[in-house]
């Protein structure tokens, strides 16, 4: 195992993270997004690095980030990557909830960022909506949808558990103790 040292102090390195994110397959159809990701902060000079060497096999070299700074608290100008510097840019025209990246290769990428604070049930959702080949919906559409689904399922839980703690659950299922090929009622189980 290798360690550091840092301030007398001595710590296990740990392992990278793995870039979580979601492609469109290659295919004819073209949609608003090319795909989402889902960072683990909302600092860029340490995300986008990550992301950067995980898309070069599918996008080539990325050369050009775009974001709105409505997301991003610092947006650094230049990010250092594997083997060269990306540079970025910020635009508050932009959607939010939108990087493009641009490439010389395959030219312009646009993903869904999803922020990092999302419940995994809902940042999976994302990422599966987003890589749907030719999709109409845009980043902030797939937000707006995902905010009111997330309502609905909270609103959904607040009423069974309110159900439930306010004397109004379902009555528990008879027992049926058989006898013979005969049901025999118990008394405590009878309803009247």
């Amino acid at each position: 195992m290798t360690r550091t040292v840092e301030r007398g102090v001595a710590r296990a390195l740990v392992p990278p993270l793995p870039t979580r994110f979601s492609l469109t397959p290659k295919t004819t159809l073209t949609g608003q997004l090319d795909g989402a990701w889902w960072p683990y902060s909302r600092d860029l000079a340490t995300e986008l690095p990550p992301l950067v060497d995980a898309l070069q096999a599918r996008c080539g070299r990325i050369t050009r980030v775009t974001v709105n700074p409505a997301r991003w608290p610092v947006v650094p100008h230049k990010v250092p990557v594997t083997g060269h510097t990306v540079h970025v840019g910020w635009f508050t025209e932009q959607d939010p909830d939108k990087m493009i990246l641009l490439s010389y290769t395959v030219g312009r990428f646009d993903l869904l960022v999803i922020p990092p604070e999302t419940e995994p049930a809902a940042a999976a959702r994302l990422m599966t909506a987003a890589a749907i080949p030719g999709s109409v919906l845009t980043a902030g559409g797939l937000m707006s949808d995902e905010a009111a689904t997330g309502r609905r399922m909270r609103d959904a839980r607040s009423g069974e558990d309110a159900w439930e703690t306010d004397g109004g659950s379902a009555p528990p299922p008879l027992r049926h103790p058989v006898v013979g090929a005969r049901m025999i009622p118990l008394p405590w189980n009878t309803r009247g």
